[in-house]
């Protein structure tokens, strides 16, 4: 279905980190001049590390498809008969967020872990969350919280983040610490902007992230987004640096004033 929602792409543009874009071609800058020299190399006759390093296209295509597999063959699917209410979030947030297709859904068993995440293979897109977090918004009775995560998954689609040649032109720069990790929490914020448009009132939910599904309903929001100006220093910022999502005092701070982007260094 071709969805078309008004002024989809100058929205897309606003709700899209601002440092998002300069820190991708940063990062296809590396993996091209990697990839360059590694074709000069071999050219030259170096048959060793540069064979290697030329073969990341075709590992980033089959990286993709056996997560794909994975998740299709080992998660439930979201349907209209499978978890009716989260399906109609996933149609919702594409709708709302600009998508010409609904994305594919899958609960996958969490062991323990809180997480969701969007990728793709092909032209297919999909969003995936553990069960340990889809509890939220079932048997925990936070339906707002699922909505945000959904909404922020679907927004990395809406972004583009799902695309192979996007994930291939980073695939070297992710290898080196700080510089993939860096656009890494740009998309971030991104999916957060998206998840804050579509649902603005779930945006508490987060605290499951510093607390736990069990025990997030008792902590202040507000009170960790305000130790993003009290709790810093060079370890935070390297702590930060290092890691793929914005550190949680950072991060809430961006949600609760929408006047600015999130931090990202």
């Amino acid at each position: 279905m071709g969805w078309v929602t008004w002024g989809s792409r100058r929205r897309r543009r606003v709700l899209r980190h601002p440092r998002e874009n300069l820190f991708l071609g940063m990062c296809v800058a590396v993996t091209l001049l990697a990839v360059m020299g590694a074709v000069n190399r071999s050219v030259g006759g170096d048959t060793g590390q540069p064979l290697l390093l030329l073969s990341v296209p075709g590992a980033v295509f089959f990286a993709r498809g056996i997560l794909y597999a994975k998740q299709r063959s080992n998660g439930v699917r979201i349907s209209e008969t499978q978890f009716p209410a989260a399906h109609r979030m996933v149609v919702d947030a594409a709708r709302e967020l600009g998508l010409p297709k609904v994305p594919d859904a899958y609960v996958v068993l969490g062991n323990g872990q809180l997480n969701a995440f969007a990728s793709g293979h092909g032209f297919r897109r999909y969003v995936a969350v553990t069960s340990d977090l889809f509890e939220v918004g079932g048997r925990l009775r936070d339906p707002d919280a699922l909505r945000f995560v959904i909404g922020h998954e679907v927004g990395h689609i809406a972004a583009g983040h799902g695309s192979y040649w996007r994930q291939f032109g980073v695939s070297v720069a992710n290898v080196i610490p700080g510089i993939g990790a860096t656009l890494n929490r740009a998309q971030e914020y991104t999916a957060d902007n998206h998840a804050y448009a579509f649902c603005p009132q779930g945006v508490e939910g987060l605290r499951i992230l510093a607390a736990g599904k069990y025990l997030y309903r008792e902590v202040d929001f507000a009170d960790i987004a305000d130790r993003a100006r009290t709790d810093h220093g060079f370890f935070v910022m390297l702590a930060n640096l290092l890691s793929s999502h914005p550190v949680n005092t950072w991060r809430f701070h961006a949600l609760r004033d929408r006047s600015r982007p999130g931090r990202v260094l």
